[in-house]
């Protein structure tokens, strides 16, 4: 059995890490490149950094921020905000990201994930998928930091960009975002069936339970989370080792 990841997401606004409920009611906790050294020390298998203002704000994400990261941080990371075109990913990776992100522009045109995977290969994409269940139970996917509805839904648009190129899925669920609540995991798990690549469960972590429940019964590959990690309530080294003692197979 693969060993199943934990990865610290690190929200990046006006070059801090920040983080909320909901999407909303953002706090600073820290400098990005300190807090991704800490937890890679710790034994975090891989961090996500995603500047959550940058397509709201029209920006690029930094390419110096990567470049110092990259200089600082001995574990692979994920970089993404604002990528819009094949050629910002290539900066992002140029600078030393391992991965790209996207999510708002791959929505507003899905052949963004085709020219990425094209180019660079589809292990280097990860399609982020922000979405929201509303009151018929459908998952409306969200663009925009979540700000904007869009007309997809999770699961065919999940299938769309694996068919596309995507190699990895990171669904964050907006219903359970930073409320510590536990993840939707039968919505992981159908997730997980539906695709051959694997999916990156984010939105709603707040005991070991919960990531042990979405890491089996959810069947994700990787379990993402900020706010446990962000106010050490659960040190990734405790994190690790309950983990293993439930048998979940991680890399201590």
């Amino acid at each position: 059995m693969l060993a199943k990841r934990i990865i610290p997401c690190l929200d990046i606004k006006d070059g801090r890490t920040v983080k909320g409920v909901n999407f909303v009611g953002l706090q600073n906790v820290g400098d990005p490149v300190e807090l991704g050294r800490k937890y890679a020390d710790e034994g975090a298998d891989e961090l996500v950094y995603l500047d959550i203002s940058a397509t709201v704000e029209g920006r690029k994400t930094f390419g110096e921020l990567v470049a110092r990261i990259a200089r600082e941080i001995d574990i692979p990371f994920t970089v993404g905000g604002g990528i819009s075109t094949a050629a910002d990913a290539g900066a992002l990776l140029l600078a030393g990201a391992d991965k790209v992100t996207v999510n708002s522009a791959a929505v507003r045109r899905p052949e963004l994930i085709d020219e990425i995977a094209g180019r660079y290969g589809r292990q280097f994409i990860v399609v982020a998928i922000d979405a929201r269940m509303d009151e018929t139970g459908r998952w409306v996917v969200k663009t925009h930091g979540g700000r904007q509805p869009s007309e997809r839904e999770l699961f065919s648009w999940a299938r769309e960009a694996q068919e596309r190129g995507a190699g990895e899925i990171l669904f964050t669920s907006m219903n359970h975002d930073g409320t510590k609540s536990g993840y939707p995991c039968e919505t992981f798990a159908r997730l997980a069936s539906e695709l051959s690549i694997p999916v990156i469960a984010s939105g709603g972590a707040g005991t070991v339970d919960h990531i042990a429940e979405v890491l089996t019964a959810g069947q994700a590959d990787a379990a993402l989370a900020a706010s446990i990690f962000h106010y050490g309530e659960i040190p990734i080294p405790v994190l690790k080792r309950a983990l293993n003692e439930r048998k979940i197979s991680v890399r201590i």
